[in-house]
């Protein structure tokens, strides 16, 4: 059985994982708007694989017996400036969600609940992972600059992007 406590924390992660997708697929529409198809497709890929994170607590909840409950999602932003500005954006989520991965692993480990510590060893990786390739192409794109060439080539090396 899922500790309360624990359950009402990774239904707020739950929220928080869905955010960051609808946030990335807004972040889609605004690169796709800015003629920009190898951001749009990063952050498509992005969006879907914060969704499976969002449906991994989803289904762990379920299967330590607690419940699920969806709560209702902000608006994401709009508008994020300059290429490098998006990448910024998207590097500072990632430390944001590192942070609330940190603070359900020190409750877990408060309540000692050993399954959901195990769990969250894995998202503890997939943070390192998310912030490194955030910060890896914030400094690429600090090299390219915002326009011509080198741009065109950052679009194009985020198109390959595995789905």
């Amino acid at each position: 059985m899922l500790n309360k406590t624990v359950e009402r924390a990774i239904n707020e992660q739950i929220q928080a994982e869905l955010y960051s997708a609808y946030l990335y697929l807004s972040m889609a529409a605004y690169s796709a708007a800015a003629n920009l198809p190898g951001f749009a497709h990063w952050m498509k890929a992005q969006s879907q694989e914060e969704t499976e994170h969002a449906m991994k607590f989803f289904n762990y909840v379920n299967e330590r017996g607690g419940r699920v409950v969806l709560k209702p999602l902000d608006q994401p932003p709009l508008e994020f400036g300059s290429p490098v500005d998006l990448f910024k954006k998207v590097l500072e989520h990632e430390q944001l969600v590192t942070g609330l991965i940190n603070d359900l692993y020190e409750l877990a480990v408060k309540e000692n609940d050993y399954a959901t510590q195990v769990l969250l060893h894995w998202f503890i990786e997939e943070q390192v992972e998310e912030e490194a390739n955030a910060a890896q192409i914030v400094e690429t794109l600090k090299m390219a600059g915002d326009k011509g060439n080198a741009l065109i080539m950052v679009d194009k090396g985020l198109a390959k992007r595995g789905a």
